[in-house]
């Protein structure tokens, strides 16, 4: 019994000094644990200074159920059931109940409140018995941040986000995820947890170990003005079509700023979201803009000029043994110029086939020249990979070089075709396309990001010169004329493509078609450039570019000139905008004839009209369904308005 007693003793001794270290880490190892506090990612900011995206704290808000003593528990106990009764609105007797039955089971993290805002959680940590702390009162505060965009589904996709799942897959799309890494992400802190059971881990101080880094904040080129024109502008073409899916981009021309991006895609409901990112990572067959490349590859290689006469036929030509055909009836013999601006196929098809068949490489090489078989190497995740065939291809042949004149047989984004049309507006200087302005910390700049130009000079000045002129006389008298207006100039080329047509005996039961218009404006001294392409408008609406895309050009460039500072300019031209005064004229007298009644805001544009009810001296509440022109209104016109009434306007 003495040497068993001795032996114990010693082992004791041996655990207690020899070996205590070891074990004291070991057990310290299993309870404690420093645990991730994720650091606030850098807010997203429009060229303005607008909020597009940030990262707002929310909180939960637990309790040690057995850390207070008995007689601080007693004491605090009602006040506090009182407190969470006066917040959350059950009975003061029920919070009793749960939080007494908490700590006789033993709870040491019981859920009070949770994913709650800054303001509750300063509120409820001065709650009796909160207050008192993690030690004596046994508060438990745990923080999250949930990225919120202020602008909502406008322009969401190319903000973007960065997203973790389960597995640890990472998904960045737009500026939040491209510049996720490397300047919003931040850098995290750490927080001491002790494990208290059951896999619950409670934080054993109401302070961070380590202060978490916010990250630094991006400011885009973002226009929101801008990017609400064209969202809404696409979105109502979209509903009118029912088409599957659309993209809008609009550039600034000397500087390659993007102001505005939007990507809609249909639900299964009927709705509209931005599901992907169509104007970044979508290359597909651009049909008729492509015409506008083809036939400046033949001016700058002087073997035409644009009165060259091209023969096309009464509307169906035979190229290697396939038809090609115009439509209509033809338009018979006319000139290169006359061929882009009817965009007729046969014509741009035999122009390059009659001077490139015996060497389809030298026309290549003017598309590579131009970069247009590269990707743009945008910030962006994601961008679509253009595929334009050469000589010794697999998807070659004899028909390649006809097909190509006229955008078909070659897949390209619609930021690439855009790129490219920016150029012509900027008198041959090819810029990269940027989504981002400058990076800064508070008010100091980390990074600033300048023009970058990809191609000095894209073709001469004559040949730049001849297509400027040719774009204009598009809107003008050729097939985007439905588009033109006396009083703003508008240049640029109308695009309708066969889709999905590989199964041709299918595609003839069920066409589909993708639509488009590119250009700039004003004509004749570009300010922005902007491409708008719809994917498979219902046919029995209508499905030609100039009907579908162009439409939403128009609208984008006139709601631009009428609706931000650059009106300046517009006046400068020595007219005046019949449409803009009248419409002024009609909301100036309405303003003061309507003081307290509720006016007739029917016929109005939506803004406007919210505008005049929002500064009516009666304060009211004005809900907006739909966009554009206001269709119905819920207060009848002259009745008296009321403090804190709700005003109902339907658009469409």
């Amino acid at each position: 019994m003495l040497v068993f007693a001795i032996a114990v003793v010693f082992k004791l001794v041996n655990i207690q000094f020899v070996q205590g270290d070891k074990y004291r880490a070991l057990a310290e190892k299993r309870t404690l644990e420093d645990f991730d506090i994720p650091a606030n990612r850098g807010n997203v900011y429009s060229a303005d200074g607008s909020l597009l995206a940030t990262s707002i704290p929310k909180y939960d808000i637990r309790i040690d159920a057995i850390q207070a003593k008995s007689a601080t528990f007693e004491k605090y106990i009602g006040a506090l059931a009182d407190s969470l009764h006066a917040y959350k609105g059950k009975p003061a007797s029920y919070y009793k109940n749960i939080i007494r039955k908490a700590r006789k089971n033993k709870n040491r993290y019981f859920l009070l409140a949770r994913n709650i805002s800054y303001s509750d959680y300063i509120r409820m940590r001065n709650f009796p018995l909160l207050n008192l702390g993690a030690i004596k009162g046994g508060l438990i505060v745990e923080q999250t941040t949930r990225r919120e965009h202020p602008m909502g589904g406008v322009a969401s996709r190319t903000i973007g986000y960065e997203r973790f799942d389960e597995d640890g897959n990472v998904s960045r799309p737009g500026i939040d995820g491209a510049f996720g890494v490397k300047y919003l992400r931040g850098t995290n802190g750490k927080r001491r947890k002790q494990k208290i059971g059951n896999g619950q881990w409670k934080p054993i101080a109401d302070f961070d170990q380590v202060e978490p880094k916010d990250g630094y904040d991006v400011y885009t080129t973002i226009d929101v003005n801008i990017q609400d024109i064209a969202h809404h502008s696409l979105l109502k073409q979209l509903e009118l079509y029912e088409a599957e899916h659309g993209c809008v981009v609009v550039m600034d021309v000397k500087t390659g700023e993007v102001k505005a991006i939007a990507n809609l895609a249909k639900t299964s409901k009927g709705t509209y979201y931005e599901k992907r990112n169509y104007a970044v990572y979508e290359a597909h067959e651009p049909g008729s803009t492509f015409k506008v490349m083809a036939l400046m590859a033949a001016l700058e290689d002087k073997v035409i000029d644009t009165s060259t006469v091209v023969d096309t036929k009464n509307g169906r030509k035979k190229f290697y043994g396939r038809y090609i055909t115009d439509s209509g009836i033809g338009f018979g013999e006319i000139s290169a110029a006359r061929a882009l601006e009817v965009s007729s196929n046969i014509g741009l098809a035999t122009i390059i086939d009659d001077n490139y068949a015996k060497q389809p490489q030298k026309f290549i090489d003017h598309l590579k020249g131009w970069k247009l078989n590269d990707s743009l190497d945008i910030s962006i995740i994601g961008e679509g990979i253009p595929d334009i065939p050469e000589p010794g291809a697999a998807n070659w042949s004899r028909n390649a070089l006809p097909s190509i004149a006229y955008g078909y047989n070659l897949t390209i984004t619609p930021l690439q075709t855009l790129t490219f049309y920016n150029a012509i507006a900027n008198d041959g200087e090819m810029i990269k396309p940027r989504f981002i302005k400058s990076v800064k910390s508070f008010d100091k700049d980390i990074e600033v990001f300048e023009k970058e130009v990809i191609i000095d000079k894209i073709c001469s000045d004559k040949t730049l010169s001849e297509v400027q002129d040719i774009l204009k006389n598009v809107v003008i008298r050729g097939t985007g004329q439905r588009m033109y207006s006396k009083t703003f100039s508008m240049a640029g080329k109308t695009g309708t493509a066969r889709t999905d047509y590989a199964d041709l005996e299918k595609w003839y039961k069920d066409k589909k078609y993708v639509s488009s218009f590119a250009g700039y404006f004003p004509a004749d001294n570009p300010k922005y450039s902007c491409i708008v392409v719809i994917h498979k408008p219902s046919t029995k609406v209508g499905y030609y570019g100039a009907d579908v895309s162009g439409p939403v050009f128009k609208r984008i460039a006139q709601k631009i000139y009428t609706d931000t500072p650059i009106i300046d300019e517009v006046e400068a031209l020595d007219f005046k905008n019949k449409l803009v005064e009248n419409d002024f004229e009609n909301y100036f007298d309405k303003a003061q004839k309507y003081r307290e009644l509720m006016p007739n805001v029917i016929g109005m544009p939506a803004m406007d009209a919210i505008a005049l009810l929002e500064n009516l001296p009666v304060d009211i509440r004005v809900k907006l369904t739909g966009s554009g022109i206001v269709k119905k209104q819920s207060v009848e016109k002259h009745q008296k308005l009321k403090s804190n009434q709700t005003v109902i306007l339907e658009a469409s």
